[in-house]
């Protein structure tokens, strides 16, 4: 029989998963089997830098916790040993900062992932991942609303210009008139 404090702990690991996973706007389930103590170290210290939570726990745990949230459909990815990646800002930053160091580090594997409290398969935190970032998105948008108006003030300078060029011709051909008739 389990003692009292390890199914307290239990409860409370199962506690903070659950919170996270309620909170957060996405996560990414990996697989590091094979990550030797530098990479593993590295990964952590590159996602901490994002502002990205990364915890190993077991998947039991998981399960239950996932099952207090509310989340169905991630029981058929929690085989092996399982770390989760937790944004709780931008959606894309830890499929992005995964799918990037999983191509240089073969030995980690994407499982699933969340977005907005739904279950993802490896192969959509890869679109997710290849999305351009937050930045670029608003700066398409801004050049997308800017061009109409880049284009009618081009157009209206066109025009512009043109009735200059008209006025200095007609004032050159009175000049001219002028001249002509002063002679």
């Amino acid at each position: 029989m389990p003692n009292k404090k390890a199914l307290e702990e239990k409860g409370r690991a199962i506690e903070r998963i659950r919170d996270s996973l309620s909170r957060s706007r996405s996560a990414v389930l990996t697989d590091y089997r094979g990550l030797n103590v530098a990479q593993d170290t590295r990964l952590r210290k590159t996602l901490r830098e994002a502002g990205v939570e990364y915890k190993v726990a077991k998947n039991t745990l998981i399960r239950i916790a996932a099952r207090d949230a509310g989340l169905e459909g991630l029981d058929q990815y929690l085989e092996g040993p399982t770390a989760i990646a937790f944004s709780y800002d931008d959606p894309v930053t830890p499929a992005r900062l995964l799918m990037g160091f999983a191509r240089e580090n073969r030995q980690l594997e994407i499982k699933a992932g969340l977005l907005d409290g739904r279950v993802i398969a490896s192969d959509q935190v890869r679109w997710l991942a290849d999305l351009p970032s937050r930045e670029v998105l608003l700066a398409r948008v801004a050049c997308g609303m800017t061009a109409p108006l880049t284009g009618f003030a081009s157009v209206l300078q066109g025009t512009i210009r043109g009735f200059v060029y008209g006025l200095d011709a007609l004032r050159r051909q009175r000049e001219s008139e002028a001249q002509a008739a002063a002679k």
